[in-house]
């Protein structure tokens, strides 16, 4: 009976050792759960923090792809011109030439009609030349007691104005006696063979020539020597 209070009392004292026990080791359990839970959701966490950098990743990306198009799609649309501006281009440029061609239309339609007043005028002046060479042979030909008669001062006062006025045109006497023969110049219809001149030295004027604005209207007739 001793032995049996004894084991009873050791089964008793065991019990009462593994209640003592017990608590603790379930406090321990639920530490462990807690901090596994907590390491779970810190996982989530993460994975939530990784997928959105990832998200905003994506979003920035596809932002600078938008920006790029954007710039290009402003490129292109620079490049290629509205209608209206280039209408506006060939029209400004038709009328820019029509300006030009007008230009050099009035131009050449000035330079012929300088050109027709100057056939004009030297067809007018050819015919006044004859009158010049009467005035100069009548003159020529006055005596030197008679030059101071009123008569004869006023023909020379007007043959004097007559060559003022063709000189004021454009009109000059070409010079030839003592110059050097220039078949452009002068037409020889004599020769001569005088020592006192030179080699083709124009000795003699028996009509005098003359040009228009440097053009000539009527040779000089002359007398070369030598």
């Amino acid at each position: 009976m001793a032995e049996m209070e004894e084991k009873k009392t050791a089964g008793e004292t065991a019990d009462q050792e593994e209640k003592a026990v017990s608590p603790e080791t379930e406090e321990s359990t639920e530490a462990a759960e807690t901090d596994s839970n907590k390491d779970s959701e810190d996982g989530g966490a993460s994975q939530e923090e990784a997928g959105k950098t990832e998200e905003t990743k994506e979003d920035a990306s596809s932002e600078q792809a938008a920006g790029k198009k954007t710039f290009f799609d402003k490129l292109k649309k620079k490049d290629k011109k509205d209608p209206k501006d280039q209408q506006i281009e060939d029209l400004t440029d038709r009328v820019k030439r029509s300006m030009a061609e007008f230009d050099n239309f009035r131009k050449r339609t000035e330079k012929e009609k300088a050109a027709m007043f100057d056939m004009g005028a030297r067809s007018v002046v050819e015919k006044i030349l004859p009158i010049v060479d009467n005035f100069e042979r009548g003159l020529a030909t006055v005596p030197d007691d008679k030059k101071e008669d009123s008569f004869v001062d006023g023909m020379d006062k007007v043959y004097k104005q007559l060559v003022k006025t063709l000189t004021d045109m454009g009109v000059e006497p070409i010079e030839a006696v003592g110059k050097e023969f220039d078949p452009n110049l002068h037409n020889a219809v004599m020769h001569v063979e005088d020592e006192a001149y030179g080699e083709n030295e124009v000795a003699a004027e028996f009509q005098k020539g003359y040009t228009y604005k440097g053009t000539v209207v009527r040779h000089s007739m002359v007398q070369v020597a030598n």
